[in-house]
């Protein structure tokens, strides 16, 4: 084959698989049906396999209720709830994040794709965010790697502990992971601190700390300049209004 040729046809290939990207993002953005959200667990050791296999659907119904709430809260009427569905259990880990450069997150965007193509469905995962959670020994993890979520390809690798004591806190990594797929952004700087006013739960209040909510991509709860506590759980956080704006809910 000549090499103009297949020039070209890599060319058609890679505006197509744009064109589809761009288009998956539209379609989730629009609210016009309900948000589809597959998520397949991946156990990282041998001690948290069997707490994966227990998992149920009902572990991440909360999740899905929650931004039903948050919705109804900002007043998007016509936004029907999501639908969260609990995949097979992937033997696989996904590849991991190497490097901060331009490059490094291109690459690692691509494997990601990649790794999704061959463990997921292609045409069943149409418009719908895939989350890959990692599942990690509670006992033999003093820190868990940094989870992401991705708008292109609509796709989330997210690292939680194996314990049902952690199932709070796990569901408000997996929802903020679930909303950057969506398109929003994080709102908290150095040293993890929320930034004022976007990620602040209630950046008007009078006094302004402590607070007693976090804004969900503003990760934590301010307390005093310095220091802001982790939510235990959905219900210690909101949606503000950056976020929603940023995954395409406005006021009416």
């Amino acid at each position: 084959m000549a090499r103009p040729l297949r020039i070209l046809i890599l060319l058609v290939i890679l505006a197509l698989v744009a064109g589809m990207t761009a288009g998956e993002r539209l379609w989730v953005r629009s609210w016009s049906r309900p948000l589809a959200v597959a998520v397949y667990p991946v156990a990282m050791d041998a001690a948290s396999a069997d707490y994966v296999a227990r998992l149920g659907a009902e572990d991440f119904r909360e999740i899905a209720d929650y931004i039903a709430a948050e919705a109804q809260r900002w007043q998007q009427a016509g936004v029907p709830a999501p639908r969260i569905g609990l995949k097979a259990p992937i033997r696989e880990a996904p590849p991991m994040a190497q490097g901060r450069g331009v490059l490094d997150a291109v690459v690692f965007s691509l494997r990601l794709r990649w790794y999704a193509f061959r463990h997921t469905p292609f045409w069943d995962s149409l418009g719908t965010v895939r989350l890959f959670v990692l599942y990690h020994d509670i006992e033999g993890s003093a820190a868990l790697p940094h989870s992401l979520g991705l708008q292109k390809g609509l796709l989330g690798v997210v690292h939680v502990f194996a314990s049902d004591a952690q199932r709070a806190q796990n569901n408000v990594v997996i929802t903020h992971e679930l909303l950057h797929t969506l398109g929003a952004k994080d709102k908290y700087g150095a040293g993890g601190l929320p930034i004022h006013p976007a990620g602040y739960a209630e950046p008007y209040a009078d006094p302004l700390l402590p607070q007693t909510r976090a804004e969900i991509m503003g990760g934590r709860v301010p307390i005093t300049e310095s220091r802001a506590e982790i939510p235990d759980s959905l219900a210690d956080t909101l949606i503000g209004y950056a976020t929603a704006a940023e995954i395409g809910w406005s006021r009416p």
